[in-house]
């Protein structure tokens, strides 16, 4: 197969994802509280948080360990070096499982990697944990890496905008380009740090109700050789930074781990973004099929930061939850894992349950992909899906059952588990629970 030679084509393809979540689920009713009751006084900050909380859209948010795990249970928060060396041991195995998943998935062999691009922003050593992810894979000594840090929840399609111009590259000089693209976060260790800063401050810090820990990974492909068939086209992307923000969304390097910083004009900047952001995509891309000009006219695979960053972006382009079906759906059952949460989302969205729930029956064939990061920074890529291809996902992309989400009936007497995503039909849900609650 020769890459494309159309005009204004790029001949870029994901030939394969893969999506490792951990094998907990922290439920958003007791996890939290849990921890404050056992280490904590009570205080108004505390109780403001744990009233955010119960209130955030998320059912559970996927994690390395429980309440009960032994790095949350210390004396003191867990130092740098001890969030690294949990990092190192129950983080790699999930982007390497996840980075099989993808190379099985596009049927590559170890040995026909090229480049390695990832991200991570919940941990910083050198090596950089490719370095080990690439090790365990089999890897070539001689693949080129690139390791991302510094762009946050952007990162996934940040290290997916730098592989597709490795890919470009590589076709420049007719060479073939597979490109592993891993993502990896573990955020949940640092729920001591976020509430000791709760406790001595008195801040409101909701970042430690939102994040949860995942390993992601997609296989690009610049079309020259033989390949796979594509499961998502990359036609175009956006990058942009909204002037004078950086203080409003980050996350800053403390002797504790990272701190989130994450100020109440992030929801009203990144809706405002959002149109023009769009606009400049368009005007980048080769000429789409007619009926597809509105950002309604495409699904969306939103990055889901929070529940307000979702329903911000509806009113601002004038789409519904179900545009953003699998961003909801992730976000409710996994919680916001940053960097790895929108190949999640995009690998979800190719799934039967998900194309059942598409706006009025159609899933569209193009796809935009949207996140925001620090800076604040604003990642947008359109994708068109491959129907063809068939899903290989049946069902939730949920961990194993674990003791504190025991199998049976609900306190109602019905069965809570699977899939909540009938909520997003409105967004009620979030509105109605957030009512009266100060964000600020």
């Amino acid at each position: 197969m020769a890459a494309s030679a159309v005009p204004g084509e790029l001949g870029l393809s994901i030939v394969g994802l893969g999506t490792q979540y951990p094998p907990h689920a922290l439920e958003t009713k007791s996890a939290l509280s849990t921890l404050s009751k056992r280490f904590y006084p009570d205080s108004p900050a505390m109780q403001k948080i744990l009233a955010i909380n119960r209130y955030t859209g998320i059912d559970q948010r996927s994690s390395i360990g429980t309440p009960d795990h032994p790095i949350v249970n210390q004396a003191a928060a867990p130092t740098i070096a001890e969030l690294h060396q949990t990092f190192m041991s129950d983080g790699v195995p999930m982007a390497v499982s996840a980075a099989r998943k993808a190379l099985a998935e596009a049927r590559v062999e170890p040995a026909q990697v090229t480049h390695m691009v990832s991200t991570t922003c919940t941990d910083s050593a050198n090596p950089g944990y490719d370095h080990y992810v690439a090790k365990d894979l089999g890897l070539s000594s001689g693949v080129e890496k690139v390791l991302l840090h510094g762009v946050g929840c952007s990162g996934g399609l940040a290290a997916l905008r730098t592989a597709a111009n490795l890919c470009l590259g590589h076709a420049m000089r007719g060479r073939p380009a597979r490109i592993l693209v891993v993502a990896l976060e573990v955020s949940t260790t640092m729920v001591r740090s976020e509430m000791d800063s709760i406790n001595a401050l008195q801040e409101t810090r909701i970042g430690v109700a939102l994040f949860s820990d995942c390993g992601s990974a997609v296989v690009l492909s610049n079309g020259v050789g033989e390949q796979a068939e594509p499961v998502y086209e990359l036609l175009g992307w956006e990058n942009c930074v909204i002037p004078d923000t950086e203080d409003d969304l980050g996350f800053d390097v403390d002797p504790v781990g990272w701190k989130v910083v994450l100020t109440p004009r992030v929801p009203k900047l990144t809706q405002a973004v959002l149109e023009p952001a769009y606009t400049a995509l368009m005007s980048n891309l080769p000429s789409l099929p007619a009926g597809y000009r509105l950002p309604a006219d495409f699904d969306w695979a939103m990055h889901p930061g929070g529940a307000t960053i979702l329903t911000g972006a509806e009113k601002a382009m004038a789409i519904t939850p179900e545009h953003m079906r699998a961003s909801y759906d992730t976000y409710i059952n996994h919680g916001n894992s940053s960097s790895a949460t929108v190949f999640s989302v995009l690998d979800r969205l190719r799934s039967k349950e998900m194309d059942a729930l598409a706006p009025a029956g159609r899933v569209r064939d193009y796809i935009v992909g949207c996140a925001f990061g620090p800076g604040i920074t604003v990642e947008m890529c359109m994708l068109k899906r491959n129907l063809a291809v068939a899903s290989r996902i049946s069902g939730l992309q949920t961990p194993p059952e674990t003791e504190s989400e025991a199998s049976g009936p609900s306190e109602d007497g019905g069965d809570d588990r699977g899939s909540r995503l009938e909520a997003v039909e409105s967004d009620a849900f979030i509105s109605e629970a957030l009512e009266g609650v100060e964000l600020d």
